[in-house]
C-alpha cells in the first residue's frame, strides 16, 4: 500500500460562481518531489493555496498524512507561494530572527537553515540587494525553519539565469533524503522532467493526469497531449 503525505478528494474552488480548481483529487507520496505541471491560469497556485490554508476550499476534502486535514497541520507544512516576502532593509539573518521569535522557535535554526540553503556567507548584506536566486532561497529558508514534513513550493525558479535554477535543483532533490516531501508547481516543463518523481498535470482547473514520472516518458509530449485534449473538449 502506497504511503501517502497529502491526499486531496475532490478539492474544488470557486470564485463568484466560477470554478478555479474544479474536482481535483491528488495523491503525493511521501519522500518524493511531485511535479504540479499546468499552463498559466490552469490552477495550480489556488490549488497550493488550499493545502498551505490560506484559502478555504469550496467542497472536497485534504488528508494529511492519513487524517483529516485541520490548522494544527500547518505546524508540519512550510511553502513559498508567490514572491517570498521578506524585508529588505534587513539581512537574511535578520529576516530570519523576526521569523524564529514570532513562532516560538530557537535561535539555532537560523544558522541551520542558513546552511540548508547556502545563505551563510552573506554577512551585512541585505535582503534587497540579493538577487532573486538568493531572495528565492531566502524564501525557503524561512519556510523551512519549522522543519517541515511538507514542502510546498510555487514557481520557484521563475525569473531565475540558469545558474541560479541549476542551484535550486540541487537544493529541491535534496529535501526527500532529509525527510521533507515537495510539492512543486511549474510550467518549466524541462526543470520538473530533472527533479520530479510524480507528476500531475492541470489544466482549466481539472487535474488530467497523474502518475509516476519514468525515464522514457516524454514529458512535452504527455504534456500537450493532456492539454490540447482539454482544449478540444472545451470547444465542443
Amino acid at each position: 500500500m502506497e504511503n501517502y503525505i497529502l491526499q486531496t478528494h475532490g478539492l474544488s474552488k470557486r470564485f463568484k460562481g466560477q470554478a478555479v480548481v474544479d474536482d481535483v483529487s491528488l495523491t503525493v507520496r511521501r519522500g518524493t518531489v511531485y511535479g504540479l505541471l499546468g499552463p498559466n491560469g490552469a490552477g495550480k497556485t489556488t490549488l497550493l493555496k488550499m493545502i498551505a490554508g490560506l484559502l478555504n476550499p469550496s467542497g472536497g476534502k485534504i488528508q494529511f498524512e492519513g487524517k483529516a486535514w485541520s490548522r494544527k497541520n500547518l505546524e508540519h507544512i512550510g511553502a513559498l507561494i508567490e514572491s517570498p516576502a521578506l524585508y529588505g532593509n534587513l539581512t537574511a539573518r535578520e529576516n530570519l530572527k523576526v521569523h524564529t521569535t514570532m513562532l516560538g522557535l530557537p535561535e539555532q535554526r537560523i544558522q541551520e537553515v542558513l546552511e540548508a540553503v547556502d545563505l551563510t556567507n552573506t554577512g551585512k548584506k541585505r535582503a534587497s540587494q540579493f538577487s532573486l536566486g538568493m531572495k528565492q532561497r531566502l524564501g525557503i529558508a524561512i519556510a523551512l525553519l519549522k522543519r517541515p514534513r511538507l514542502l510546498i513550493l510555487d514557481e520557484p525558479t521563475n525569473g531565475l539565469d540558469p545558474l541560479g535554477i541549476q542551484d535550486l535543483r540541487h537544493l529541491i532533490r535534496s529535501f526527500p533524503s532529509q525527510g521533507i516531501t515537495v510539492i512543486l508547481s511549474s510550467h518549466a516543463l524541462t526543470e520538473v522532467e530533472q527533479i520530479a518523481d510524480d507528476i500531475g498535470i492541470i489544466s482549466g482547473g481539472k487535474l488530467r493526469y497523474q502518475g509516476r514520472l519514468d525515464e522514457d516518458v516524454d514529458l512535452e509530449s504527455l504534456f500537450m497531449n493532456v492539454v490540447m485534449e482539454t482544449k478540444g473538449r472545451t470547444a465542443m
